[in-house]
């Protein structure tokens, strides 16, 4: 049993001490989805407070982003710790397992998304770019965006993960078998709905089990030394960056707090929670996650991006037709849409590169230019034609393929920030699974 958890902590795992509700738990309720989402919809929070009401949930024990400006931030925080500390208590947890735990997803646009529930080594991550760890950042980090977020975690009793990690198994074979071998030794441990679909998980607690998956990791491995022209990459950050980056900052702080005192490499903080997917699992769909600039008009925006190389722009009659031919491949310039409105336009440019890498720098020169001007980042075109309203402009963003993700963030570093979606809004994660941190 060691030995195969040391084989796993140098493919930088470990078995957590999981936490699951217990069976009293109304576990539809229990589960709510990614802080990070729907942060222009409070509607959408406000109709989650309301379908929870007073059941025990994780919505008690996150901070839902589109809150994170109002006033009393301390105080919220604050009820959230108290909160992890009477479920604790309250017996609202099964006793804890050591256990991976094997996931299938169903969303509204995939029968099927595998995932595994393990702890990553915080120490063997690093998301500032150049980096040359084993697990990195895919996108760009934002810093400002930290200090909330370790705020939340600093002293918190548990955590919930909404991140994700993905491997690069283009056969595809790890996790489906990992999955064959515990489907076929026990039921499910959880199965519910979800407003966003529904998930199955299975507990992974046999060393058998735990040595195929090391065995699997180590191959991927070698993989990555021997990308003889790259930096080896094992694990690519493909949703919950920000998460992520502020558990590491916590860790840091914890470690630099008790150096030199036994035990503190072991302690639960070196370990955040993540659901570990692979990239090329049919159920994983890439998107654009698009732009919305807040206090500005069309006008203004088409000035902004004027000075792009190649730059043309025309009107389209529909929204449809703008969506198609942004997506379109093959075009052979790139192309963005522009929408205020009932206002739409194409943009085409001779500007190389993902879009995210020639837009991002001129939409943060606007920002800063432009006073009373704001940016959101926005999941779905129906997310975007919804706020691209009065005194808003949302910039609709081409596709980005799953081929070369790898290669190109161990080349060239992190892509630009918010350079992509793992899906739909509805098909992030939702939290269900809880670790004990402090």
């Amino acid at each position: 049993m060691e030995q195969v958890q040391q084989r796993l902590q140098d493919v930088c795992i470990a078995v957590p001490d999981i936490l699951l509700p217990g069976a009293a738990v109304d576990l539809p309720k229990w589960a709510v989805i990614a802080c990070d989402q729907f942060t222009q919809d409070r509607a959408y929070w406000k109709a989650e407070e309301e379908r929870v009401g007073s059941a025990p949930s994780t919505l008690r024990l996150i901070f839902p982003e589109c809150y994170l400006e109002d006033p009393r931030r301390e105080e919220r925080i604050r009820r959230i710790h108290r909160t992890m500390d009477s479920y604790l208590a309250g017996g609202i947890f099964s006793p804890p397992q050591k256990a991976l735990v094997y996931l299938e997803r169903s969303t509204p646009y995939h029968p099927c998304r595998r995932g595994l529930m393990l702890a990553v080594d915080l120490e063997q991550y690093a998301w500032k770019s150049p980096a040359q760890s084993l697990i990195r950042a895919t996108e760009g980090t934002i810093a400002e965006r930290l200090p909330p977020r370790m705020e939340i975690r600093r002293g918190a009793a548990l955590e919930s993960p909404h991140g994700i990690l993905l491997i690069d198994d283009a056969e595809d074979s790890l996790l489906p078998g990992l999955g064959e071998r515990v489907k076929q030794a026990a039921p499910p441990v959880y199965q519910t709905s979800l407003t966003g679909g529904a998930v199955s998980g299975w507990l992974v607690d046999h060393a058998e089990d735990w040595a195929y998956l090391a065995e699997g990791l180590e191959a991927l491995k070698r993989k990555a030394y021997g990308a003889s022209d790259a930096s080896p990459l094992l694990y690519a950050v493909g949703d919950g960056n920000h998460s992520l980056a502020s558990a590491k900052a916590i860790w840091e702080e914890y470690k630099a707090a008790h150096a030199g005192e036994p035990g503190v490499s072991a302690h639960p903080a070196r370990w955040a929670l993540v659901e570990l997917e692979n990239l090329y699992d049919p159920g994983i769909s890439f998107e654009p996650i698009h732009r919305l600039i807040l206090g500005t008009d069309l006008a203004a925006a088409l000035r902004m991006l004027a000075g792009l190389p190649g730059f043309t722009s025309r009107p389209v009659a529909r929204f449809e037709e703008l969506a198609a031919l942004v997506g379109e491949e093959g075009a052979r310039q790139s192309r963005l849409g522009l929408v205020a409105g009932t206002a739409w336009v194409l943009v085409e440019t001779d500007a190389p590169g993902i879009a995210t890498d020639y837009l991002q720098p001129r939409i943060d020169a606007f920002l800063q230019a432009q006073a009373g001007t704001s940016l959101d980042y926005i999941h779905g075109e129906a997310d975007l034609r919804k706020g691209a309203a009065a005194r808003a402009v949302g910039i609709l963003l081409p596709p980005i393929k799953k081929s070369g993700l790898f290669t190109t963030v161990a080349r060239r570093g992190s892509l630009p920030r918010k350079s992509f979606s793992m899906g739909a809004a509805l098909e992030k994660r939702f939290y269900l699974e809880c670790r004990r941190l402090f």
